[in-house]
C-alpha cells in the first residue's frame, strides 16, 4: 500500500508593493512654515517631506542630490528673488514642478510666477486641504491656480483686461518689479545692484523707469510709493 501523498502548500501571495510617495522639497525662510508644512505632507500616506532650505543657494545644493519630485517655494527669500531663482531652476531643472506657496496677493504675483517657470501658485491663507489638492494636482502634471486666478487667466487670454492689467504694476518688467520691492525696503542703489547682480547704472535706469511707468514726479515720491506699498504686503526681504 502506497503512503498518502502529501499535497504542496501553495505559497502565500506576495504582498503589493506600497506606491512610492512623492518627494518633496520645501524651501521657505521661516523655519516654524517649514515645520508646519512637514508636518501636513509627512500626515499623507502618498507624499514625504525629503528636504527643507532656508534660502534658494540651500535648495540649489540640495536639488544636485537628486531625489526630488516637487519644490515648494516662498517668493521672497534672502539672497536671491524669488522670480530670480523660479528661473534659474527651471534653467538647472526643466522638468522638475515648482508650486509657489506665498502671502502675496496672487493677483500681483501669481502670473510672473508662472511665466519664470513655477507649475502653481496658491496663498499661505487658502489652508491646508487646498494646498494638498494643489500639490496633488501638479504632481499630476496640471498647473495649479485659485479660481480666482484661473478666471483672471481666461481673461487676459481671451483678450479682455485683467486686474493686473488695469494695476500700474502690471507695466512693470520683473527686473522693474524686484527694484521696485528693494526700494521699499529701503536699499539704496549700491545695495540693490549687489544683490541683484547689476551695475548701478542699471539700477538707476530700472529706477528712472519705475518713475515714469508709475508716474511719480521724482526719487522721493517712488520712495514713499514704495515703501507703502511693502508696507501693505507685509513683506520682509
Amino acid at each position: 500500500m502506497k503512503p498518502a501523498s502529501k499535497k504542496k502548500r501553495a505559497a502565500p501571495a506576495a504582498a503589493p508593493a506600497a506606491a512610492r510617495r512623492q518627494r518633496i522639497l520645501i524651501v521657505d525662510d521661516h523655519p516654524f512654515m517649514r515645520a508646519g508644512l512637514a508636518q501636513l505632507i509627512d500626515r499623507q500616506t502618498d507624499l514625504l517631506v525629503c528636504g527643507e532650505a532656508g534660502n534658494p543657494a540651500e535648495a540649489l545644493l540640495r536639488l544636485a542630490a537628486g531625489g526630488v519630485d516637487l519644490i515648494l517655494t516662498d517668493m521672497t527669500m534672502p539672497g536671491r528673488s524669488g522670480l530670480d531663482f523660479l528661473k534659474d531652476l527651471l534653467a538647472q531643472h526643466p522638468a522638475l514642478p515648482v508650486l509657489v506657496v506665498s502671502m502675496h496677493d496672487e493677483v500681483v504675483y501669481a502670473e510672473r510666477a508662472l511665466r519664470a517657470g513655477a507649475r502653481g501658485y496658491i496663498m499661505k491663507e487658502a489652508g491646508g486641504e487646498n494646498l494638498l489638492a494643489a500639490i496633488r494636482q501638479v504632481l499630476g502634471g496640471q498647473v495649479y491656480v485659485s479660481p480666482r486666478m484661473s478666471a483672471q487667466l481666461l481673461d487676459s487670454f481671451s483678450g479682455r483686461k485683467s486686474r493686473q492689467a488695469d494695476s500700474p504694476f502690471g507695466k512693470l518688467t520683473d527686473r522693474e518689479f524686484e527694484v521696485f520691492q528693494l526700494v521699499g525696503h529701503g536699499r539704496s542703489t549700491r545695495e540693490i545692484a549687489q544683490q541683484l547682480g547689476l551695475s548701478t547704472k542699471t539700477v538707476d535706469v530700472h529706477r528712472a523707469n519705475l518713475k515714469a511707468k508709475l508716474e511719480l514726479r521724482d526719487t522721493t515720491a517712488l520712495v514713499r510709493h514704495a515703501v507703502r506699498w511693502v508696507e501693505t504686503q507685509g513683506t520682509d526681504r
